[in-house]
Parts: structure tokens; sequence; C-alpha cells
């Protein structure tokens, strides 16, 4: 198998400053972090960054020689309310300044819901051109402060979200015609209930339509909740060969489990990539 980077959602590890929780990533033996503004006190998406405290998170990773490989940038990108719209991708832009500046070179989005509560939880006005529209002109927007900061933006198909197949996200990025749109990978994720006996078929589909445009990946359990890789039943031999076989060597972020499962899910992760190599 081609080299991954492999690495965590930072905020795994809930500690009272970014110094801490980098030290235990680094514990780990891991190479690269998702980061969350939430690690440094502030929200997904902050009101705004104070310069300094970016270049506090940048040095805490590069003394601890971790990479930043993404970092999360989640609104509701189709919420039924137009303001609260505009005023996510407006805190998008602070955050996308911040990223280029932590070197971060993926941004990752939600594509949203029309519920106006819980942004991962599906709707039936989700399925309707209206709600499509709206995500293209975000996306519009979105894709105008990726390109003005060099970064790249990532979906990730979800099944409570409009994007809620690989389907949907191969129209969506034959649609926008942008260099700057890719894809997160996330295995778990690609199931709905009851689908998860189309193992096989459904993962190779992802794969088909999307290979070529992942740009991150993520190592996340089906089943119950807050499961650590190796406790569910995804097919991880599959998954991981699907990426093989596409030719990834970026980041694989392992996430969707508590601090106390780290190790063990970190350790079943490796011993399947060496069994691959």
């Amino acid at each position: 198998m081609p080299p991954v980077i492999l690495g965590i959602f930072a905020k795994t590890f809930v500690r009272p400053s970014v110094e801490e929780a980098f030290d235990s990533v680094a514990q780990h033996g891991l190479q690269c972090v998702q980061f969350n503004f939430s690690s440094a006190g502030l929200p997904t998406l902050p009101e705004a960054v104070d310069p300094p405290l970016v270049e506090r998170i940048r040095r805490a990773a590069c003394e601890r020689s971790l990479s930043i490989a993404a970092v999360s940038g989640t609104f509701n990108m189709i919420h039924p309310d137009a303001p609260q719209r505009r005023d996510g991708l407006r805190r998008l832009a602070i955050l996308a300044t911040a990223c280029a500046e932590l070197g971060a070179p993926v941004l990752t989005l939600c594509t949203g819901t029309r519920d106006p509560v819980d942004m991962w939880r599906g709707h039936p006005a989700n399925d309707s051109a209206e709600a499509w529209r709206d995500l293209r002109a975000s996306l519009d927007e979105a894709l105008a402060i990726a390109d003005a900061h060099r970064i790249v933006l990532g979906i990730e198909p979800e099944c409570g979200n409009i994007v809620n197949s690989a389907h949907a996200a191969r129209r969506l990025i034959d649609e926008m015609k942008s260099s700057r749109l890719k894809v997160v990978m996330d295995g778990a994720n690609l199931f709905s209930s009851g689908t998860e006996t189309r193992m096989r078929e459904v993962l190779e589909e992802a794969f088909d339509l999307l290979g070529t445009d992942v740009v991150l990946a993520h190592a996340k359990e089906l089943g119950a909740s807050n499961m650590a890789p190796g406790d569910g039943v995804l097919d991880w031999d599959r998954y991981l060969r699907l990426l093989e076989k596409a030719g990834f060597e970026g980041p694989l972020i392992l996430h969707g489990f508590a601090e106390a499962d780290a190790k063990r899910g970190i350790g079943f992760l490796r011993k399947k990539l060496q069994e691959l190599r």
C-alpha cells in the first residue's frame, strides 16, 4: 500500500491547551491532525482568530513534528435561514485565513441539511432543487474564498446531508468544475441503516466514482457510536485496499471514539496497514 500519513482529530484529546492536546497526539506516535478550533477554546467557526493564537498553534505542531493536515470548517451550507448561511460563509473566510497561515492545505465542510437545528440530521427538503441551488450558491462563495487562500475544500458524503451519497458528491464536483473542491472519504459515512449488507458494493462504487478526487481519508468505525476502529463491522481490508488502488498517499485521520479507546484503535489500524504492505 502507498504510504499514508496516520493522524487523528486533535479534539479526541480534551486538554486545557493546544500544546497538551498535541502532546497526547505525539505520544501516540501519530504524524498529523485534523484540527478543530474547539481545541483552542473557540467555536469550530470562530468570530475572529487572533494572529498570536494561530502562531501558537503552528509552533506547537511544529515543535512536536506534527503537520496540520486539515482544519474543520463545518457549518450548515443549506440552512433554511439565509442569514445563517451568510454568517457561516463570513466565518469560513476568517477560518480560511487561519488555515493558510497554519499551512493546512484542506478545509473540511458539511454540505448541510434543511433541518434548522442539527446540521447532521436528514430532512425531506434536502432532495429539492431549491436546496441544491442553495448548496451551489454557498459553494460558489466558499470556492472563491478557497481560491484566494490557495487551499482545498473537502466535502464528505453524509447520509443526513444533501450530499448523501457518492453519486451526489460526483454530481456536485462535476457541476462546480473547480480543482479546489475535493472529497473527504469516510467509509463508515457511506452507509445508511440496513445497507451494511451491501458493504462491498457500496465501498467499491464510492471509490469508482470518487477515488481520483480523495484529498483526505477518515478512519471511523461502522456500528454503534463511539467505536474504535476494529470494534465494529466496517470491512477495513477492503476500505484500505480501495484507498491503495486509488493511489491515495495522503492523511488517514482516525476519529469517532473516546480517548480511552485511542491506543487500541490506533494499534488496530497500524496492524492493518502493515499487513497490506
